[in-house]
């Protein structure tokens, strides 16, 4: 397909990544974007400012796990494709409490491959030809590596936590929908992501914030553990691309080339602090060490080279470049994070409990 004025279901199109695609494709296509989102307690319509009254956007309130109100949304929009962002993705509370990951990873992406492959079988041939359901997934699927080596697009799934399972769970279940059924799909995996809008929960955002506040800022065991790092933007515009030219029934890794430990992540986040808003005493002070989390994979790593290859994408950020554009916005936009904490956020720490007892809401 090509971005010409298609109609876009983007699901989970409040949440950090989501909005990310939905200002991307409004900023640089011509496309009609849907916002589909259950507005859990990560999602945040303050990520979608830009959006709010432009003529090819529409936002509705709805939970994929809800056949009935897919298909009204199918049927009334018409669409040419669905961006499936829609997940519970915070591996701690994923140990807390799997039963909401299953919900929405897992039987969420069931209902809206059921209801998206109704909808593909009335329309047109040539509407159906171009179809396309882009499943958006994470580079935990594969679970942990050693000190060397890369994820690619054959490495076998291993996953190490519920959230992962889940996202595994739902990678198959689009396949199988590919594999039996001809529906039109491909998959995507891809590192961890950072950037501006980024819900306070994650490692990033929280540094940034509890470092302003002059806080203690943890680092999970000794700090050893890896990730590849993919600023938003970047992802934002791989996954357009991937809608527009990636093969059906393909899979595409989507990653930075950006390896830091999470140590080192830290101490960049705090030197730039001590550039941006100086202090007696320089962050790094504040880094304190607690317990490792339960099954924490020690390093992930994406070999991005086939979408390189095939489709021409580079990511525009290096590390350096996208940390500091992200510090820089969390320290001007505090009124965005702040209103999230006066809502009733709470920045505790969450992922030690047996699995058995579900934590209270975040309200």
């Amino acid at each position: 397909m090509r971005l010409n004025n298609p109609t876009i279901f983007v699901t989970g199109g409040a949440g950090f990544i989501g909005s990310a695609v939905i200002r991307h494709l409004l900023r640089d296509t011509q496309a009609r974007v849907v916002n589909i989102d259950k507005l859990t307690y990560a999602a945040n319509l303050d990520s979608l400012t830009p959006a709010c009254g432009h003529p090819r956007y529409a936002f509705v309130q709805q939970c994929i796990c809800d056949g009935a109100g897919l298909r009204t949304l199918f049927d009334k929009y018409q669409p040419d494709a669905v961006m499936n962002l829609a997940a519970e993705s915070h591996v701690d509370r994923s140990i807390d409490g799997p039963n909401e990951f299953v919900q929405t990873n897992v039987v969420g992406t069931f209902t809206l491959l059921q209801e998206t492959l109704r909808y593909w079988r009335a329309i047109a041939p040539r509407k159906r030809e171009n179809f396309r359901f882009l499943h958006i997934s994470t580079d935990e699927v594969f679970g942990s590596l050693g000190d060397e080596g890369l994820f690619t697009e054959t490495t076998a799934y291993a996953p190490s936590s519920p959230y992962s399972a889940t996202k595994a769970s739902s990678d198959h279940l689009v396949r199988a929908w590919h594999e039996t059924y001809d529906l039109p799909t491909v998959v995507t995996n891809c590192s961890n992501n950072y950037g501006p809008y980024h819900f306070p929960e994650k490692l990033i955002p929280h540094i940034i914030i509890k470092g302003l506040a002059g806080e203690p800022l943890p680092i999970y065991g000794d700090g050893s553990n890896i990730r590849d790092w993919l600023y938003v933007e970047d992802h934002a515009r791989a996954l357009s691309l991937v809608l527009e030219r990636g093969k059906v029934g393909g899979t595409y890794n989507i990653g930075g080339r950006n390896e830091r430990t999470n140590l080192r992540v830290v101490e960049s986040i705090c030197d730039l602090l001590d550039q941006l808003v100086p202090k007696e005493h320089p962050y790094r002070r504040l880094i304190s060490f607690v317990e490792d989390r339960p099954g924490h994979d020690h390093r992930y790593a994406i070999d991005a080279s086939k979408l390189e290859l095939e489709l021409g994408w580079r990511p525009q950020e290096t590390f350096e470049s996208g940390i500091e554009k992200t510090v820089r916005w969390y320290v001007d936009e505090k009124r965005w994070w702040r209103a999230i904490l006066e809502k009733g956020y709470e920045a505790t720490r969450v992922g030690l409990s047996s699995g058995l007892t579900r934590p209270s809401p975040v309200q």
